[in-house]
Parts: C-alpha cells; sequence; structure tokens
C-alpha cells in the first residue's frame, strides 16, 4: 500500500468508493489508528454515490451529541486486501 504524508504529517492513502451503479471512486483517505469503523461524510457525498441511508443514530463527538445518518457502502483498497463491505 503506497501513501503520502500531509503537512501536519497525517498518513493519506487512496481508496476507491463503489457507487450504486459500481463506479470506482478514487478518494484520499487519512489513516485513524483509532478507527471505529465509523467513517463520517458529507450528506451530499453519500446522495451522489447512490448510497442508501439505512438508519439514524445519536453519537458522541468531540463537539458534543450529534445525530448522524448511517449509510451501507463498499469500498476498495488498492494493492491491499480484497473488497471491504463495511
Amino acid at each position: 500500500m503506497e501513501g503520502y504524508f500531509d503537512e501536519k504529517g497525517q498518513l493519506f492513502f487512496e481508496i476507491d468508493l463503489i457507487t450504486s451503479d459500481g463506479e470506482l471512486i478514487p478518494v484520499p483517505a487519512l489513516l485513524d489508528t483509532g478507527f471505529t469503523g465509523w467513517i463520517a461524510m458529507n450528506i451530499q457525498d453519500i446522495k451522489s454515490l447512490g448510497w442508501s441511508i439505512v438508519n439514524r443514530d445519536e453519537m458522541l463527538t468531540a463537539r458534543g451529541w450529534t445525530t448522524f445518518n448511517i449509510s451501507r457502502w463498499k469500498s476498495f483498497f488498492k494493492r491491499a486486501m480484497p473488497q471491504a463491505t463495511l
């Protein structure tokens, strides 16, 4: 897997998000060593990928309690592992 460090020293690598039509959209992803299995995205990005909202949930963030729309999606990690459905 190849990646790069930004000016803050954060490690990024490329993943492909898979649209509801099966198209691969390459995006940079930040390596988060405290990853909890959740990825935060703007609602307009979720809609543009054709992903569906399956639930809403209240979660505690650094800024307090926030309501999140939960969607089902797929990503492909290049040169690292087979397709992962999250």
